[in-house]
């Protein structure tokens, strides 16, 4: 065997290979049908309050009537997955043809190639400095699944800057994550915890703040420090700039289209903000943006379905990791053990010191979130068990949302059941075994200092 035949047989060993994120996913999938032979079914009472349904503290018991789930359930647990993902799937499709369609009238090119030379790429750490704050801002004003379709635009960027889509897709997911995550006005988990606790509506900001700016900084450095050396093989359709910098101009088409897509964001801004626009309407307004770019750049009706329908095409491996993942979720609640889980998770935080509690508090919601993965879902689950456990340990209400708040937003970024990010890593063509190998050391670090901040905020009596 020659040297270069046992180094290709090296590389194979299966120690040092990673499976298909489809494999990776399937695996986690199977690892959920044995807990349901392992947890017993449980659950807690509801009640109607102020139009939501709210945990009574207290009430939880087993259940014993409920069916085993069989092998065979795992493989129709898929299509209803995929079923149950559909608002992701459908918004990673149509996200996916409008960018096409933006790439191929060269708006959005050429507008970054002209930003980025007029800043000078050897300033490439500040223009990843700033594009992660900026995304961080979205995370923090505008939400989460809200700003899935910015992804492209930072990859675009990191193209321009000579760096890879690992490293755009990194500053955006990254940026929205950390901003979401952390965010001091988040109405979807900050908002509806403290509603349940009792407190005032987004009271306690400063250590949100701190801890979000802090962290979008941290991010920035790791991207500029590591991501940027990561090797990754960018594929094959990926959308890199075309031309060197002094090249790019814009022409009064490029201006126009970029106003019809800017005006389009903006319209879906205020559609999130005052009249509750969510996935759907999102979807709606990327296709309606599509149309209108498509007939601005001259493309008959014909050419804009070919131009969505090979951007969908792109994207359609990711848009199905999406729906594999969604059937881990079925599987748990057709099984009943979500509660349960809850339930055994919530005792780790009692019977220790209240600064402990509080960094075990965010971890144990980590762990939740892998089972209900939605941000305000988990707070109406989990805040009237936990909040009385905060009262009995002494440790204040505040820190205890702000616990939460760290374990459920910053696992968002590695969880394999959060719709989001699996919709984000599609539409920058990164896959999910790839992010994980970018984003965990990041984890590490940023959840070493978000304990921190806890820690601190327990100190000052926060």
């Amino acid at each position: 065997m020659s040297v270069r035949d046992q180094a290709l047989a090296e590389r194979e060993k299966w120690y040092r290979t990673v499976p298909d994120p489809m494999v990776l996913i399937f695996l986690i999938l199977l690892a959920t049908f044995a807990l349901t032979y392992i947890i017993p079914a449980g659950e807690f009472e509801r009640v109607m309050q102020d139009g939501r349904t709210r945990v009574v503290p207290d009430s939880f018991h087993y259940l014993t009537d409920v069916a085993a789930i069989s092998p065979f359930d795992i493989f129709v647990a898929i299509p209803k997955g995929l079923n149950a993902a559909s608002l992701y799937l459908f918004i990673v499709f149509i996200a996916g043809g409008l960018f096409h369609i933006l790439q191929r009238t060269g708006a959005l090119e050429n507008a970054i190639g002209v930003a980025v030379n007029r800043v000078g790429i050897e300033r490439r750490n500040v223009i990843i400095t700033a594009g992660t704050f900026i995304y961080g801002f979205f995370g923090v004003a505008v939400g989460f699944e809200n700003n899935i379709a910015l992804v492209p635009i930072a990859v675009l960027i990191a193209s321009a800057v000579g760096c890879s889509s690992l490293v755009g897709t990194t500053m955006a997911v990254g940026g929205i994550g950390v901003g979401f995550a952390l965010s001091p006005i988040n109405p979807y988990t900050v908002g509806v915890a403290q509603g349940i606790a009792e407190l005032p509506t987004f009271s306690g900001a400063w250590l949100r703040a701190l801890l979000v700016v802090t962290s979008l900084a941290l991010l920035s450095w790791y991207i500029c420090r590591f991501v940027t050396r990561m090797e990754f093989r960018e594929p094959n359709d990926a959308k890199a700039m075309s031309k060197s910098l002094d090249e790019y101009r814009l022409s009064g088409r490029d201006k126009w289209t970029l106003v019809v897509f800017v005006g389009g964001l903006a319209a879906m801004l205020v559609g999130v903000f005052t009249q509750g626009w969510y996935i759907n309407e999102i979807a709606g307004m990327f296709l309606l943006i599509a149309i209108v770019i498509g007939i601005v750049n001259g493309l008959s009706a014909n050419e804009i379905v070919k131009q969505m329908m090979e951007g969908a095409s792109g994207v359609t491996a990711g848009a199905l990791v999406i729906g594999l993942a969604a059937s881990i979720q079925v599987i748990l609640k057709e099984a009943q053990i979500i509660d349960t889980i809850v339930y055994g998770l919530s005792g780790l935080i009692q019977n220790i010191p209240a600064a402990l509690s509080a960094i075990m508090a965010s971890v144990v919601q980590g762990a939740i979130n892998l089972f209900v993965p939605s941000g305000s879902g988990q707070a109406l689950v989990t805040m009237p068990i936990l909040i009385p456990v905060a009262d009995l340990v002494g440790m204040s209400r505040q820190l205890m949302i702000t616990a939460f708040q760290v374990g459920d937003g910053l696992t968002n970024l590695i969880v394999p059941t959060s719709g989001g990010t699996l919709a984000m890593l599609a539409l920058g063509r990164v896959s999910y075994e790839q992010w994980l190998k970018a984003i965990l050391p990041f984890m590490a670090l940023v959840y070493v200092l978000s304990w921190g901040g806890l820690v601190l905020g327990h100190m000052v009596g926060y």
